[in-house]
């Protein structure tokens, strides 16, 4: 039997590679035939929650497809992650990843899953930065103020938050870290109440997430002392940064969408180009910069190389805050 020459075997050779991509593709460019979910870990109302929302609608309107939000809160995110790490991994089922991510990482010694390993990266949404937040019949109306005021009365402050090793919690764990302050931590199940028992006095700090928060401060039914960004937020430009006063202070929390491993490529690099669409686009953007966050575009690796280093960051604080889960 005549062999083929060479130059008739590459043919062949591109023509199989070619009908052997083209399943894959064609799928790619179909999905999603069928409503997708995002899973949030944490319940309607808090910034998590707000942002998931968002990104979407945007992917709603993109895909004709619905892209349903799916709130499972508990166990600080871990039963939303397990939930998406143990689904199809058919780009219907996708994760609003949160600070969380990174935090639990150290603060639980047994998970049933390793996030960087079981999770994949499909884009960064935005970086969001918390405000300090106190009554306005607190006396404190500056962070130094803050500071004397703790010291003159320690275990006498109730810092609040979402829940043990929350973002809220961790970043007043570092506030006390590099400030040497010592309040009271109590947790609550959602940012919903820990905000209700903030407004009405029950509680003296909280450490919120902008978004979930900001309405009530340009109300002025919470003061802001200060915001843990590097820089002052647009957003509530009269607010000083908390690293003005305290030097090496910041607590951004780093939002995305992941994916369970495994999911196929072209799904996970088709959704992150529609993301960092909407994330250029003028609307959405001035609607994430409302509340206070700063969109953070980039490839899926981009993302997975921001966990990894968030996860690196927040362990520090976890290992010297000594927070163990309930």
């Amino acid at each position: 039997m005549k062999l083929p020459h060479r130059r008739q075997f590459l043919h062949l050779a591109a023509g199989v590679a070619a009908l052997t991509a083209m399943p894959r593709v064609a799928k790619a460019q179909t999905y999603p035939t069928r409503p997708v979910r995002l899973i949030v870990g944490f319940a309607a109302a808090g910034a998590t929650d707000i942002i998931a929302r968002l990104i979407g609608q945007w992917l709603s309107e993109r895909f004709g497809q619905q892209f349903i939000i799916e709130n499972r809160p508990g166990a600080a995110t871990n039963l939303a992650t397990e939930a998406v790490v143990n689904s199809s991994p058919d780009g219907y089922t996708l994760l609003l990843v949160s600070p969380s991510a990174a935090i639990n990482a150290t603060l639980y010694e047994k998970l049933n899953f390793n996030f960087i390993r079981d999770i994949a990266p499909i884009a960064g949404l935005v970086r969001v930065p918390h405000v300090m937040e106190v009554n306005p019949s607190f006396p404190a109306k500056t962070v130094p103020e803050f500071i004397a005021y703790a010291k003159a009365n320690p275990g006498n402050v109730n810092m609040a938050s979402a829940g043990i090793g929350a973002p809220a919690h961790v970043a007043g764990e570092m506030f006390k870290m590099l400030t040497g302050i010592n309040m009271v931590h109590v947790p609550y199940r959602s940012a919903g109440p820990t905000l209700t028992d903030l407004i009405g006095g029950q509680v003296q700090v909280y450490f919120d997430a902008l978004p979930s928060s900001i309405e009530y401060v340009r109300s002025g039914k919470l003061r802001g002392l200060g915001v843990t960004a590097p820089s002052r937020s647009e957003a509530l430009p009269d607010i000083p940064t908390i690293s003005e006063f305290v030097p090496g202070y910041e607590a951004n929390g780093v939002y995305g969408v992941g994916a369970p491993r495994s999911t196929p490529t072209e799904i996970v690099d088709r959704l992150n180009r529609e993301i960092n669409g909407g994330l250029t686009d003028p609307k959405l953007k001035a609607r994430l910069a409302e509340l206070g966050a700063t969109v953070i575009p980039g490839s899926p690796a981009d993302f997975g190389k921001l966990i990894a280093e968030e996860t690196e960051r927040w362990g520090k604080v976890v290992k010297f805050s000594g927070a163990k889960p309930d």
